[in-house]
């Protein structure tokens, strides 16, 4: 079994692939002040979940934007099934044409939701993933990244106006019934819906007319599938981008 695993600044992605095939998908929090044993403790009982072993593990690939995090889990699986895993990172084979000013500066989850993007849709693609931050990007026609938009996550800004406002409470991110909220708790969950997915909508209606008005659009991240429905534009929902992408940068490298 291949453990695919993306480590992002909120939450940690994990996927088990029997060839093609996605056996399971699990998530933890992100938590820097674990240590090794303790992610080790975690993934070994996220496996068990699933009725799987750590005899199981045959390999495994990260992507990771929090360097810390990646080297606990890192140490973990050397420690608990005698993996090294392949890091997506500088000189790793992704098949992707990167055309940006640097592309050492390319995060790994973006080259991985790139990947995965090219692998199952036509291009031009734009990619949409709505984590901790809001990231919008692009690959052309002929399935080269050419770069994108990088906002704060929607729960990102739901924090700030609740840290650094005196009278706006927690609430939850959902739609409300009408884009005119009646009162506060509506009025926040009309920005932070309606308000993101017209963002979405503008960004996408803009870099289609640079990339092309045929360009497929595809959304992952956790809240996607929530955002998405109230966008004009036709954005199809994939949960599991990310990691479909990091098995693929794995066939090319193994």
């Amino acid at each position: 079994m291949l453990l695919a695993i993306d480590i992002g600044n909120s939450n940690i992605t994990l996927g088990g692939f029997d060839d093609e095939v996605l056996l399971f998908t699990a998530r933890l929090a992100t938590d820097t002040r674990l240590t090794s044993d303790q992610y080790a403790y975690e993934i070994k009982n996220i496996l068990s979940i699933y009725n799987k072993h750590l005899s199981d593990i045959e390999d495994c690939i990260i992507a990771s934007v929090v360097p810390n995090v990646q080297s606990s889990i890192c140490t973990a699986l050397s420690n608990i099934c005698d993996v090294v895993p392949m890091m997506v990172g500088p000189g790793i084979k992704t098949g992707l044409d990167i055309k940006i000013d640097n592309p050492a500066q390319l995060g790994a989850d973006l080259v991985a939701g790139a990947v995965g993007a090219v692998a199952d849709y036509t291009v031009p693609c734009i990619i949409i993933d709505m984590g901790t931050a809001t990231t919008v990007f692009c690959v052309d026609e002929n399935g080269a990244f050419i770069g994108g938009s990088i906002g704060a996550g929607v729960r990102l800004t739901l924090k700030a106006l609740c840290e650094n406002t005196s009278q706006l409470p927690a609430t939850d991110i959902v739609a409300p019934a009408s884009v005119i909220g009646k009162n506060t708790s509506d009025c926040m969950k009309s920005g932070l819906v309606f308000g993101t997915a017209a963002m979405i909508d503008g960004l996408v209606d803009r870099m289609k007319n640079i990339i092309g008005q045929n360009a497929s659009v595809v959304a992952t991240g956790g809240l996607s599938r929530e955002i998405i429905k109230y966008c004009n534009n036709e954005i199809i929902y994939n949960e599991n981008l990310l990691l479909e992408g990091l098995r693929i940068i794995y066939e090319k490298n193994k």
